[in-house]
């Protein structure tokens, strides 16, 4: 087992890594910026460096200074929690000839899943079903619109390096085609410096499921469940829940299949995610995260296992769990931004005035925030996350409405109030939703303070 792991990364998934490390005995090194020098991060990690400027350029992603940091302070692994660097086959690759252990998929791995066309393909040959769509890049306006001509509008075109929802435009006549390639491409260069983008048909009303595994080095797979992640804006998650309100079990067990068929496919040794798109009784492969998610909180709720834990273990070469997996209950998490929902979700940097998270039984509270901490404008705009449990789907969203209504926080906008809304809908009470529901729903709101 490593002895020191330096942690890759700012907020509230710095701090559950190094809770993580701490409960295995393994010491820890916090990396800040300049912006985050009172992050609770910072405080709680055994040492902490300071690796530069606000600017994640020349702070998180400045691969030279975080090599540094780890050999100036002996640590002899790297955990890259998610976004940054989480998913740079680069950074993985100088990891392993530095001699420290990157806590995350291998370089190679990364580079074949995360380039998505490159994904399709590999998950073809291994046998999960894909979405149809172009077998590699795009690289002409023309070619793009004679494939959307082949397969019928509308389309959805993505960033072949992509995520997050950058680079990528729905396209539904052919009129729009060179002017939407155009902007997806220049979005896509400016986010993942690849401009390249591939085509796919587009699901007018899919549920977006994703099934988290976890390998290990003895090629076992493991899986833990299915989480549904549709209720999102911008194809960006606003809330997530497991198990998926509409997953039979016949279906359940056929995407855990797919998952384990698509990481033995690539040897995948950590903690990863298979996104599928869900129609009826059909479903496609999106996507595969070879990172953890923001959202493994909910397995680590249905499943009692904690995925940070086995995801370290699994980088340290150990033996799988032993003893059975089983899912029981229900769990919701809701993301809590610093955001204006009344005004298009502009982020709302600043100073926490009051903040008190609720409790009780079945609350989970993840976040790097408090009173008196300054809001940075230059990161992701989540605070907190939100976990509510229950015996079923009932009792885990009217254990969310009550930690709504406790959660306070003063001094900045956040997206408590939609929150509260939204857990109210009947639709979403329901379980009725698809990955358009959010967007109609404030559609439909236009106008009303959220």
């Amino acid at each position: 087992m490593f002895g020191k792991v330096l942690v890759a990364n700012r907020g509230e998934i710095a701090l559950r890594v190094i809770r993580a490390c701490r409960e295995m005995g393994i010491e820890t090194v916090a990396v800040f910026s300049q912006a985050d020098a009172d992050s609770l991060h910072v405080r709680f990690a055994d040492e902490a460096v300071c690796i530069g400027p606000p600017l994640s350029k020349e702070s998180y992603l400045n691969i030279p200074r975080l090599i540094g940091a780890a050999e100036v302070t002996g640590a002899d692994a790297i955990h890259p929690g998610y976004g940054f660097l989480a998913e740079n086959a680069q950074f993985a690759e100088i990891c392993e000839d530095s001699e420290i252990t990157f806590i995350g998929a291998t370089a190679e791995t990364i580079s074949k899943m995360g380039n998505k066309a490159l994904a399709r393909q590999t998950m073809t040959a291994a046998g999960v079903p894909i979405i149809h769509g172009s077998d590699g890049v795009l690289d002409t306006e023309r070619e793009a619109l004679d494939f959307a001509n082949k397969i019928g509008f509308p389309v959805i075109l993505k960033a072949s390096s992509g995520g997050g929802g950058k680079g990528m435009r729905i396209v539904r006549t052919p009129d729009e085609l060179s002017r939407l390639f155009a902007m997806a491409k220049v979005e896509a260069e400016t986010a993942f410096g690849d401009g390249d983008l591939y085509l796919e048909r587009f699901l007018e009303q899919p549920r977006h499921i994703e099934v988290q595994i976890m390998g290990y080095a003895d090629g076992t797979v493991l899986t833990f469940g299915e989480r549904d992640c549709s209720i999102q804006r911008r194809h960006q998650k606003l809330i997530e829940e497991s198990p998926s309100p509409i997953i039979k079990p016949e279906l359940r067990n056929k995407l855990s299949e797919a998952a384990i068929l698509g990481a033995k496919a690539v040897n995948y040794i950590g903690a990863g995610t298979f996104e599928f798109l869900v129609e009826g009784d059909e479903f496609f492969f999106m996507e595969m995260n070879t990172r953890i998610q923001v959202e493994h909180t909910v397995s680590e709720q249905v499943f009692r296992i904690d995925l940070l834990v086995e995801q370290i273990r699994a980088a340290a070469g150990e033996k799988p769990i032993d003893g059975e997996i089983r899912s029981e209950g229900h769990a919701i998490e809701c993301r809590i931004n610093a955001e204006n929902p009344n005004k298009g979700f502009i982020p709302s940097p600043g100073q926490i005035t009051a903040f008190h998270v609720p409790g009780g039984m079945g609350i989970r509270v993840d976040t790097h925030a408090y009173a008196g901490y300054h809001i940075p404008p230059f990161y992701d705009s989540m605070i907190a996350k939100l976990i509510a449990f229950g015996n079923n789907r009932q009792q885990a969203i009217s254990r969310m409405l009550r930690a709504l209504s406790e959660f306070t926080i003063e001094g900045v906008e956040t997206t408590i109030p939609l929150h509260q809304r939204l857990f109210v809908d009947n639709n979403i009470v329901a379980g009725k939703y698809d990955t358009n529901y959010l967007e109609q729903f404030l559609a439909e709101n236009s106008g009303q303070t959220l």
